[in-house]
């Protein structure tokens, strides 16, 4: 569905705010239907693959269209800019971390969340017995050794494979049915856990050059 501007009927880039006048657009408008969708609120179609250049250049557009200081001293108005202002950040920050982008199109595409899905790829649950105990023996020796380093490296790469998994899987987000869906929550509570595991790593790093 196309979005016009509510003033002047142009076209909507950005369902926020009219470039052809510049008019704030009212809440109700906003992304359609759903404004938990951070793709529709940098006006763009649901996908993985996202250039980072470009998206950038959409946030920049967007803040300026609705920097409170150009639509006047009206509270509403500003108060309207703010919002717009606040849900262009968030969505910015959703889409530019690509596990945050993964977990979103997960969700808008009524997949399963975190609280409800929390299996792990089988394969993946092997190595973590292996990791987990590879960690507790670097949080006891509370140094920072080349072991430490090779299982940082290795997590980090298992990361990235974990997360290539989720793209293939997302790759035509309409065609995506519920076991890709599923599997694709599986492969990101795994990145959830690396990550966590290297929050532990940096925090011993930091604690051995202090």
């Amino acid at each position: 569905m196309t979005l016009v501007c509510q003033v002047c009927n142009a076209a909507l880039e950005l369902p926020c705010a009219c470039s052809a006048c510049g008019a704030l657009q009212p809440d109700h408008n906003l992304l359609g239907s759903n404004p938990a969708d951070p793709w529709a609120t940098l006006g763009l179609a649901r996908s993985m693959a996202i250039d980072a250049t470009s998206l950038k250049k959409r946030l920049l557009q967007g803040s300026r269209m609705v920097h409170p200081d150009f639509h006047g001293a009206d509270p509403a108005s500003r108060a309207l800019a703010e919002l717009h202002s606040a849900r262009l950040n968030r969505a910015y920050e959703t889409l530019a971390d690509e596990a945050r982008r993964a977990d979103a199109l997960v969700l808008l595409l009524g997949g399963p969340n975190d609280t409800v899905a929390r299996e792990m790829p089988r394969e993946f649950l092997v190595e973590v017995l292996e990791w987990n105990e590879a960690l507790e023996d670097a949080r006891a020796s509370k140094t920072w050794s080349p072991a430490v380093v090779r299982l940082r490296d290795e997590l980090h790469a298992r990361r990235q494979a974990e997360l290539a998994g989720v793209h293939s899987l997302l790759s035509n987000p309409l065609d995506s049915s519920p076991t890709q869906l599923a599997q694709a929550r599986a492969r990101l509570n795994a990145v959830r856990y690396l990550d966590r595991s290297l929050t532990d790593i940096e925090a011993l790093r930091l604690a051995c050059a202090s």
